[in-house]
């Protein structure tokens, strides 16, 4: 006979989480596994814990209310029980081995108890193929039993279903909150995966994804930047059910990474590929030819060497057509493949160093193609230091594909340098620093020391130089001194001066000192 699952005693005493509960919750799990994993690898048995113990718990409350609609239709209860183990009535199905009451039961060899829940999922749920297995925790020497039994103790004490936490943003936000944690205390090796979220919000609002849209992260990471897009709609009134979202990782702990955040945000049905985005892209049309996207935005790993340039020579869907970037600096190379992937009315934005905007040789002739069609719109240094793992100065390109009549032949610079907000690790970009830049973006005109519409023939006259300060005049300027006035306050000065050694020789005097006497042996 088939048991009804119920709530235990202490989960009908657990409160609804808040946002700060929630995140000290899952860092506090990150402690537990101090000394015995790399910080660095915190998030792939943190997040495997996390997606296990909110399936279990929405599988739980879906359970139940299956019982309780059909018992109240009169069925009886074995049968309202076989009804509630139907998959069509989940949006995950979770196998016996895979629920949580199962898991805690266990006291031994927890982590191939674990690995086979995992396994157990992946089978049940295409959606989830490929997720949870690259996450090992049946590895003894790193996760003994001991921690384990303390980690899954700690996710006991919190219930993650649909009544608990009944917006899933409040899950992905404690997400992104973590990973922006785990890539401070990791150092370069978290930051491979993480763009600062203020970055990423200053190229969301400057590409203004809306309803309706195909949006697209070749070198997608966690997804950050993707949810970003997610949010931007949803605050200006559109309607995320109507937005269709893609991205492509290389790494495969990543890759496992984003499709949990997707799924913990609700977004089921978004497509994110596993593969090398140059050498094997793999957001393909029914023609197996390119699929093409209304906003395309990346943080691409700066100055990638080995990306793929062999392999780009024979690219059989034309990406490279303004030249291949040399085999050391892979940078060129995804921002033509995401110009490639645009629609006709398209915007992209991209992160880039500093070093692609001047550096010569074949990069400059893919800048000359790029800015010959007319599809930069704009070129934005950023204030150093932003980025984890890496104090390389750091830009944004925006390219369109379909820039305004008044926009058409020129280039909007803006030095963005010198605003943000300094910081121990990292410097922050203050949302009115976003709010400068965008107004700038957006109203287009020369604003002074900051920022200036450029003809493409004036970029064409500097050898196609995309160097910032080339085109905005950032230095102060200098004082204008009045001389006369100058020379005046000086001599009221001195006669200041005068009067005042005038008045101590004669106080020194006074008192019997006189200044012109020497002493003798």
């Amino acid at each position: 006979m088939i048991i009804a699952i119920d709530p235990t005693e202490d989960d009908l005493r657990m409160p609804v989480l808040s946002q700060q509960q929630l995140q000290s919750h899952l860092w506090e799990s990150a402690n537990i596994l101090r000394g015995s994993i790399d910080s660095s690898d915190y998030k792939n048995y943190i997040f495997g814990m996390l997606f296990l113990k909110r399936l279990s718990d929405v599988f739980e409350d879906e359970y139940n209310a299956v019982i309780e609609r059909e018992t109240a239709n009169g069925t009886p209860l074995d049968e309202a029980q076989e009804i509630a183990e139907d998959p069509d009535e989940h949006q995950f199905f979770v196998p016996h081995r895979a629920r949580w009451t199962e898991i805690k039961k266990k006291t031994f060899n927890i982590g191939e108890a674990i690995y086979k829940a995992f396994f157990a999922l992946e089978e049940r749920n295409a959606a989830l193929a490929g997720v949870l297995t690259p996450i090992d925790f049946n590895d003894k020497e790193r996760l003994p039993d001991v921690t384990l039994l303390k980690l899954i103790a700690h996710f006991d004490k919190v219930r993650l279903g649909h009544a608990d936490i009944p917006n899933p943003d409040m899950l992905g936000d404690a997400y992104m909150y973590l990973i922006a944690q785990f890539a401070d205390d990791a150092g370069k090796k978290g930051g491979e995966f993480y763009t600062p979220r203020q970055v990423v919000r200053l190229i969301v609002e400057l590409l203004k994804p809306a309803e309706g849209m195909t949006i697209c992260d070749p070198t997608v990471g966690s997804g950050g930047m993707l949810l970003e897009c997610l949010r931007y709609i949803n605050q200006h009134g559109g309607d995320t059910r109507n937005v269709r979202l893609f991205g492509q990782e290389k790494n495969l702990n990543t890759w496992a990474i984003c499709k949990m955040n997707m799924l913990l945000h609700g977004r089921k049905d978004d497509i994110i590929a596993r593969g090398d985005t140059i050498r094997e892209p793999k957001l393909l049309g029914k023609d197996g030819g390119l699929m093409l996207f209304n906003r395309v935005l990346a943080n691409p790993p700066f100055s990638l060497k080995q990306w793929g340039r062999e392999e780009a020579e024979h690219d059989s869907y034309s990406r490279f057509g303004f030249g291949l970037p040399p085999a050391s600096y892979g940078d060129l190379a995804f921002v033509q493949h995401m110009i490639a992937t645009l629609t006709l009315d398209g915007m992209c934005g991209v992160v880039m160093p500093h070093g692609v905007l001047f550096r010569g040789n074949k990069e400059r002739d893919v800048r000359q193609g790029i800015i010959d069609k007319d599809w930069l719109e704009a070129v934005i240094g950023l204030p150093p230091n932003l980025f984890y793992g890496t104090g390389i100065p750091a830009a944004i390109l925006i390219f369109n594909k379909a820039k305004r009549t008044e926009r058409r032949r020129q280039v909007l610079f803006i030095h963005a340098a010198e605003g943000f907000e300094a910081g121990t690790n990292q410097n922050l970009l203050r949302q009115q620093d976003i709010d400068d830049i965008v107004r700038a973006f957006d109203g287009w005109t020369d604003i002074e020391r900051y920022a200036r519409v450029v003809s493409v023939q004036e970029i064409r006259e500097n050898d196609y130089n995309l160097n910032v300060p080339r085109y905005v005049d950032t230095v102060e300027p200098e004082e204008q001194v009045d001389l006369e006035a100058a020379i005046a306050r000086y001599q009221v000065a001195v006669q200041a001066r005068q009067e005042a050694e005038t008045r101590l020789s004669e106080h020194l005097k006074r008192i019997g000192f006189n200044l012109g006497a020497t002493n003798e042996s």
